[in-house]
């Protein structure tokens, strides 16, 4: 057989399988895959679990935060002490204004550096508490809408499989943010 034949039959093999199969056989294909995203981020910026989260942390590390300021509003009162009189003050007092400087600002760096690590675990841990919801509102709505597949990371995507608005509003839903607040 020369290669022209050998075309023409593997066209006509092809085309025979084609028109083999009827209508019907295409009408009793499964239908395609439901597709969803979820914008994580916006979650993270948006939900009211986040803002009252934010909220109690605030209240939470108010105290500390306002020992710090009382810190480091001393600090800068005794530095501007030293710059304008240092040269005119005894010896004495000018060294012991200075260790007292010192130890302050130790002091300051010692509580404000944890401060920042207490305030960022509190703060990670409510993150958690709150991706933790929304992936269990997220698997809801995939089970209840009967989605296949739902990102929640993309680089595209339509609007229209976009279902952040619909998680955020399971979210806002007055049981979530007592939820999220009776967390440790």
């Amino acid at each position: 057989m020369n290669r022209i034949s050998q075309s023409y039959c593997l066209r006509l093999v092809l085309l025979g399988l084609f028109f083999s199969h009827s209508p019907a056989a295409f009408s009793e294909a499964k239908p395609l895959a439901r597709i969803a995203v979820v914008d994580s981020d916006r979650i993270l910026r948006e939900s009211a679990a986040i803002q009252q989260a934010q909220q109690q942390l605030e209240q939470e590390f108010s105290g500390r935060d306002h020992e710090l300021r009382k810190i480091a509003q001393r600090v800068q009162s005794i530095t501007e002490k030293l710059n304008k009189k240092g040269d005119d003050l005894p010896d004495v007092k000018r060294s012991a204004m200075q260790t007292e400087l010192a130890q302050l600002n130790a002091d300051f760096q010692r509580k404000q550096h944890e401060f920042n690590e207490a305030f960022n675990q509190r703060r990670n841990e409510k993150i958690a508490a709150v991706v933790d919801d929304a992936n269990r509102v997220i698997q809801k709505i995939a089970q209840a809408d009967q989605y296949d597949l739902i990102v929640q990371e993309a680089v595209y995507f339509n609007p229209r499989i976009d279902i952040t608005d619909q998680v955020l509003k399971a979210l806002a839903e007055p049981g979530f943010a007592q939820k999220i607040n009776a967390r440790p």
